[in-house]
């Protein structure tokens, strides 16, 4: 009998947590081509220039250079990976807006080209700071959030991820476009 690939990434998960550093490795592409969908839905829905691949790698690297990983199966894995993807976006937002107002030297970015993407990180740091907010709110509604929008999964994906209802799943991300409409409104 064959395992499922969400157990075997939970056992590699398991592996890397008490310390073998290529389970992560292995954890990691086998997760990998529906990171780089994600990732795909994203950029293009921002029409930005950074790269697919190397949002899912700094995305990597932003979870491997952390503190000891967290994630407990394929789904925590695919949660934190949109977020870590969100940060990514951010800060290379806020690195395109300090460089606007003159911010010293030009950074070493894995990014395509830099200029057409400025609208793009606006919008990233604009979320970002809905997301805050919407976070102290409803934790919830603002994971919801960053899973499709920074993750491009499906309200079926979320709710497999979350442990919910598609309906709850529903509900939440109504709420939560209610909340983000009507702070980018005021």
């Amino acid at each position: 009998m064959e395992a499922s690939p969400g157990a075997e990434v939970t056992v590699l998960l398991a592996r890397a947590r008490a310390g073998d550093g290529a389970a992560l490795d292995a954890a990691y592409s086998a997760v990998y081509d529906e990171l780089k969908r994600a990732a795909r839905l994203q950029l293009r829905r921002m029409r930005d220039d950074f790269q697919t691949t190397a949002l899912v790698h700094e995305a990597y690297l932003k979870l491997a250079g952390n503190a000891p990983l967290a994630a407990v199966d394929r789904n925590h894995l695919l949660a934190l990976s949109a977020r870590a993807m969100r940060q990514v976006l951010v800060d290379d937002a806020r690195a395109r807006k300090a460089d606007k107002r003159g911010g010293g030297q030009a950074a070493l970015t894995l990014t395509a080209s830099i200029g057409s993407g400025d609208a793009a990180a606006i919008e990233v740091l604009a979320l970002d700071e809905l997301l805050a907010s919407l976070h102290k709110l409803d934790e919830r509604a603002a994971q919801i959030v960053e899973l499709r929008y920074f993750g491009g999964y499906e309200e079926t994906e979320i709710a497999a991820m979350l442990g919910i209802t598609d309906r709850t799943v529903r509900r939440d991300w109504r709420k939560a476009r209610a909340f983000l409409l009507a702070e980018m409104g005021a």
